[in-house]
């Protein structure tokens, strides 16, 4: 009997965000119900210390402040193992957690894990997508399309536009 792999859908606005447990850059196990009540930017990128994904991450280190007095969680998740994101989190003085998610599991609930095209090859790969999930868990906003050195400001305008901040 063929085992059939079916794509997982992207959540969109409005359904509840699928929980997780997974492990951050120190093996600690952390779920995604655990931050229930906060609001929480979950962003999906391909690989650590990589142009677009550093700068991403930069982005997001450089206005932390502005999340933090807020109280909005960040949490990115890449298929890179701990000691990666723990090397990836002290060469860019990273503030927040990054969730190892070597077996794709988390990326696959939120429909992150799709077919690319890479230099003419189809090739799977995680596509940079950033969720905004409110404090009932429930998907506030989806970036589809990230800029990657400006994200930061993206994500908390929107978080203002929704008053989640």
């Amino acid at each position: 009997m063929s085992k059939t792999l079916t794509k997982s859908k992207m959540p969109q606005i409005g359904d509840r965000a699928a929980d997780f447990e997974a492990l951050d850059q120190d093996s600690k196990k952390i779920s995604l119900k655990g931050f229930k009540g906060k609001t929480i930017v979950l962003y999906f990128y391909p690989k650590d210390n990589t142009p677009g994904c550093t700068k991403e991450a930069c982005s997001l280190r450089d206005r932390y402040s502005s999340f933090k007095k807020k109280s909005v969680v960040i949490l990115g998740v890449s298929k890179d193992s701990q000691k990666s994101h723990s090397g990836f989190i002290e060469k860019y003085d990273l503030p927040f957690t990054l969730v190892s998610d070597t077996d794709k599991k988390v990326q696959e609930a939120y429909g992150v894990w799709q077919e690319k095209n890479m230099y003419g090859k189809k090739v799977m790969g995680t596509v940079r997508t950033t969720f905004i999930i409110n404090p009932e868990q429930k998907i506030a906003c989806v970036f589809n399309k990230v800029d990657c050195p400006n994200h930061a400001d993206e994500v908390l305008e929107k978080l203002e536009e929704l008053n989640l901040i």
